[in-house]
């Protein structure tokens, strides 16, 4: 197989299952977290342990962010969690975010993961992990890219001649297109919100378990205001269509 069509149907196969291979990762960073006895003695940049953690949350909150405005200008049916039905893009972003750089989307989900990533304070696994992070996803977004082409040919070729795949041409920012949609934000990112806080918290509950570490009530609570939100999204979902059109 030519490696244009290997890396193709690589890349298929990885963006249909984005939401469980990085499964494997977080459970290597699980195991770092919960067996080296250091991390309450020090870290990777002489914070107390409270301010570090909060450090890394909010790294976390940095990738979610930047995925909310990625999404939230974007066009309708487009930047979607689509997995089972593959690629899917009835038109190409071009502005906001997009304008500086073709794949937002990725760079949010990395600053997410390497948020989690950190509370290990192993600065060889957090190496490792971007390593792995540039290979999964460039497979991901060379098939992504090998659709646009095949969908949209020149137009698209001829937009990501000028703008960057991950490292951001500030120059080349434009305003968004499209108003700000509440309503996409609310039904594509009630899984990210639920994740982050609950996985925050699986390593927090394993730390316990295996060091005696205290659980801090704060990662309980966010879990809680977590899986009430999705709840909440979820009921409105099968009973109403208020989530059903973007604008």
């Amino acid at each position: 197989m030519a490696l244009r069509n290997e890396f193709k149907t690589q890349g298929d196969f990885l963006f249909k299952n984005r939401s469980y291979i990085p499964i494997i990762a977080v459970l290597v960073a699980l195991y770092i977290y919960t067996t080296d006895k250091n991390i309450k003695e020090f870290n990777l940049i002489g914070l107390d342990v409270y301010s570090f953690e909060i450090m890394c949350f909010l790294v976390c909150l940095l990738g979610l962010l930047i995925r909310v405005i990625a999404v939230g200008y974007s066009s309708d049916n487009t930047s979607g969690r689509n997995t089972t039905v593959g690629q899917k893009a009835d038109s190409i972003n071009r502005t906001g975010l997009y304008s500086l750089f073709r794949h937002p989307l990725y760079i949010g989900n990395y600053f997410m993961w390497i948020g989690i990533a950190a509370f290990t304070q192993n600065f060889w696994f957090l190496l490792a992990f971007t390593f792995w992070y540039m290979l999964y996803y460039e497979r991901i977004m060379y098939a992504e890219e090998e659709f646009l082409i095949s969908t949209y040919g020149q137009d698209y070729l001829e937009f990501s001649a000028k703008t960057p795949a991950v490292l951001p041409r500030f120059k080349n920012w434009t305003k968004p297109a499209n108003s700000f949609s509440f309503i996409k934000i609310i039904r594509q990112e009630k899984t990210g919100i639920l994740n982050l806080f609950l996985v925050i918290f699986i390593f927090k509950l394993a730390r316990f378990l295996f060091t005696d570490d205290p659980i801090e009530m704060r990662w309980i609570y966010g879990l809680g205001i977590g899986v009430i939100w999705y709840l909440i999204v979820k009921v409105l979902q099968k009973t109403t269509k208020v989530l059903e059109f973007d604008r």
